[in-house]
């Protein structure tokens, strides 16, 4: 099987990405690997601090494990949003392919300084993700609340390009205008072309990851990925869709098999997972 930066160098240069979809869910990762599977798609599936402390580092890996040897896809595992040194090199040693180092709050030398430790631990065989800028907000505070973008947050071109050259890091997770969440009055995140347009020009062929691809303009998605975005990473709206899924088939019925009702949580997994892997243009990639 190719490794994952196989598959980020190929998305980059032929101007397509990679899906993250996020889960703390067996029957969550069953959904995305499914999709994966019918669309022939590699696919990244991602863990928050949080979402792997409630599901397990260890399980997490013999699950990717044998959902690669039974379908034969090229599954990745990230942990996502990692935010010290300590708890991502647990990551790295239970055999996660790749970890992101969330520094973004932090003062651009000690993000530095962190990035770099945590790099150099990695080695050659895990991919490390940095961050720069912050983006908006924390998902499980926006949902009935209009979230603004300050400009200020957003990614400085120039530190990225310092960054990039201090720190070694396999890719880039920039602040463009995205955000966690899907906030429910109405506003679509637009990104900042122009930004990542000028952050492009300065880090050169650094791939780059969008987060908060959960409701963003499509449109803008693919002018994004046209720019240099290899990644994207998708988490509210597959939480969203299993929980409504969920609700919906116990409301309907008084069934108490788990195996017969969480079937339809499942999916409506599978309907955003298939949505975002043709967004992306990423099937038939395998």
């Amino acid at each position: 099987m190719k490794n994952l930066k196989y598959y980020l160098e190929r998305a980059q240069k032929e101007g397509w990405a990679i899906g993250q979809f996020n889960f703390s869910d067996f029957n969550q990762i069953k959904a995305i690997v499914s999709v994966a599977d019918k669309m022939k798609s590699p696919v990244i599936l991602g863990t928050s601090e949080g979402e792997s402390k409630f599901f397990g580092l260890t399980e997490a890996i013999v699950l990717r494990d044998s959902l690669r040897k039974e379908t034969g896809l090229p599954i990745f595992l990230n942990l996502d949003h990692g935010k010290s040194f300590e708890y991502l090199k647990q990551a790295i040693d239970a055999g996660y392919d790749m970890v992101h180092f969330d520094g973004s709050k932090l003062p651009l030398e000690e993000n530095i300084k962190i990035t770099k430790q945590v790099k150099k631990y990695a080695g050659r065989q895990v991919l490390v993700e940095g961050e720069l800028g912050i983006i908006a907000t924390d998902a499980s505070k926006i949902y009935h609340e209009q979230v603004e973008i300050r400009e200020e947050n957003l990614t400085v071109p120039k530190e990225a390009k310092e960054y990039a050259k201090k720190t070694g890091v396999d890719l880039l997770a920039v602040s463009i205008g995205n955000l966690h969440g899907m906030p429910d009055l109405g506003q679509e995140p637009r990104l900042r072309l122009d930004r990542l347009q000028e952050i492009k020009k300065e880090v050169g062929n650094l791939p780059m990851v969008l987060h908060g691809g959960s409701g963003t303009d499509q449109a803008d998605v693919k002018k994004a990925i046209e720019l240099g975005i290899v990644k994207i990473n998708i988490n509210t709206e597959l939480r969203l869709a299993f929980a409504k899924g969920l609700r919906e088939a116990l409301k309907n019925s008084e069934e108490i098999v788990p195996y017969k009702f969480l079937p339809q949580a499942q999916e409506a997994v599978e309907k955003v997972v298939g949505e975002k892997i043709k967004l992306f243009d990423s099937l038939n990639k395998i």
